[in-house]
């Protein structure tokens, strides 16, 4: 889907020396290009799977990655398991799963630094059979997807973001880039 996840995430504005904690890491496929455009700063892979977290070590440890810091973790309590505030908070095709949506989001708030910038990558809210990769229906059920303009009244409702940008990500996904507000 994103034969360039690397360019995909600079398109969205993360750069070198980013910090970033990235939730739902699974085995990397986003976390190992932010750790190659954020270097030398750490990123950080937050799953609830540990084996797949073990395989992300494996693979950066394989390709030379050292910034990479794995963390078997709930993302509702991800504030509590940084070492340290952040640049920038990734998710990417997991936020309609998330139950406690409200309470993550204040976690992905508590969890930046302020003036950083929460980034959620989303399958558009087309029906799953028109989201096909090699004619076969991808992405979540019909019913869990999210429209930009939901996402975003998510977000916006529960903490002090602002919407900073809105990316299209064809062929089936969106991007919505939210700066944390500074507070006094």
């Amino acid at each position: 889907m994103w034969p360039t996840p690397g360019e995909t995430l600079r398109e969205l504005g993360l750069k070198s020396r980013d910090t970033i904690a990235e939730i739902g890491s699974g085995n990397g496929y986003f976390a190992l290009p932010a750790a190659r455009v954020a270097a030398p700063a750490s990123v950080y892979a937050l799953d609830i799977d540990d084996s797949l977290l073990a395989e992300l070590s494996q693979i950066a440890a394989l390709q030379g990655i050292e910034n990479l810091i794995t963390i078997n973790g709930d993302a509702r309590q991800l504030s509590a398991q940084l070492p340290e505030p952040v640049d920038v908070v990734l998710m990417a095709n997991t936020f309609h799963g998330i139950d406690e949506t409200a309470a993550f989001v204040q976690q992905a708030f508590e969890s930046l630094h302020p003036g950083g910038r929460f980034v959620v990558i989303n399958w558009e809210d087309s029906p799953r059979e028109a989201t096909t990769i090699r004619e076969t229906p991808r992405g979540p059920p019909t019913e869990l997807r999210l429209s930009p303009e939901t996402t975003e009244q998510t977000v916006l409702d529960t903490a002090g973001f602002v919407l900073e940008a809105t990316v299209d990500l064809p062929p089936y996904h969106y991007a919505l880039v939210f700066k944390r507000e500074y507070t006094d």
